[in-house]
């Protein structure tokens, strides 16, 4: 039904919760109190965060974001060669939904973010350049330059060839299915690898290739000076994918221009803190929402 779902229309159900369809996104909109958005990541549909939505729905407006391609039929209209700043218009499209509907619309008050990976790029983006619509942001395990991973001296430029092959290989391959090796690294367990998988094999190929470009070739680290709200940021560690001393500089160093920023480490998790450390997840979304 989503497929179908166009700019700026909108399915109310019969508990009172409602979909609100953008072109580059869906929102399933429950619950009443102060506005709460959650964005999944890269391949990621919004099931990511059912348990989250049901922790906060019987005290906040949750909005569920659901990225087009990303768990339904919906690939992005704008995939094409000249068209390679996704992060941005997505921030873009993700600020101007927040000052038409979501506050105008609303209560008038602006909501906290939280968003996932690819998700905490888009927050920090809108949080950098449109502020004053944003009460806070936690990020859940996301770089402000994903190419970070490769070594402290990367550049966007320099990430763009293998950024390019990657998303040739993917569209020419029309499988967005993340192998073994990527899913070690998103999840401690097997059930969360094999619920990664699922989702990732739901995913429109085109629009994976697309973002997955988009994301290692953004670097918004310039811009974290100018973020001046509150903005968590949620990282793990596991010891069976990168050591304590190093996976703590690598955050410290991403964020160490950051004025308004606070690091919180999730151990014995990797990339899905939701789906290996649940419990301690939910205990990280009161403590931010509650701050």
């Amino acid at each position: 039904m989503t497929d179908l779902l166009g700019e700026g229309e909108v399915i109310e159900f019969i508990d009172g919760s409602k979909m609100v369809g953008t072109d580059y996104f869906t929102d399933y909109i429950e619950g009443e109190g102060p506005d709460v958005i959650l964005i999944p990541g890269l391949s990621t549909p919004r099931a990511v965060w059912d348990k989250t939505r049901e922790q906060l729905k019987d005290r906040y407006k949750v909005h569920t974001i659901q990225t087009r391609g990303f768990g339904d039929k919906a690939p992005l209209e704008t995939l094409t060669p000249e068209r390679r700043t996704l992060i941005d218009t997505y921030a873009f499209h993700m600020a101007d939904y927040i000052d038409d509907y979501v506050i105008r619309i609303g209560k008038g008050q602006n909501p906290a973010i939280i968003g996932h990976s690819m998700g905490g790029l888009v927050a920090m983006r809108v949080a950098a350049t449109m502020g004053h619509q944003v009460e806070k942001v936690m990020v859940v395990d996301s770089l402000p330059f994903f190419g970070m991973l490769f070594g402290p001296t990367a550049t966007a430029d320099m990430m763009k060839p293998q950024a390019a092959a990657m998303r040739d290989a993917i569209a020419a391959n029309q499988t967005g299915e993340a192998d073994d090796r990527a899913l070690q690294t998103m999840s401690a367990t097997d059930a969360g690898r094999a619920q990664v998988k699922t989702w990732s094999q739901t995913a429109d190929p085109k629009v994976i290739a697309e973002y997955l470009y988009n994301v290692m070739t953004t670097d918004i680290r310039p811009e974290l000076k100018d973020i001046t709200v509150p903005v968590t940021i949620l990282y793990p560690w596991d010891a069976g994918v990168m050591p304590e001393a190093m996976v703590d500089g690598l955050y410290k160093g991403a964020f160490a221009q950051a004025q308004t920023f606070t690091l919180k480490r999730i151990d014995d998790s990797r990339h899905f803190i939701m789906l290996d450390q649940p419990e301690k997840f939910a205990a990280a979304v009161e403590e931010f929402l509650g701050e």
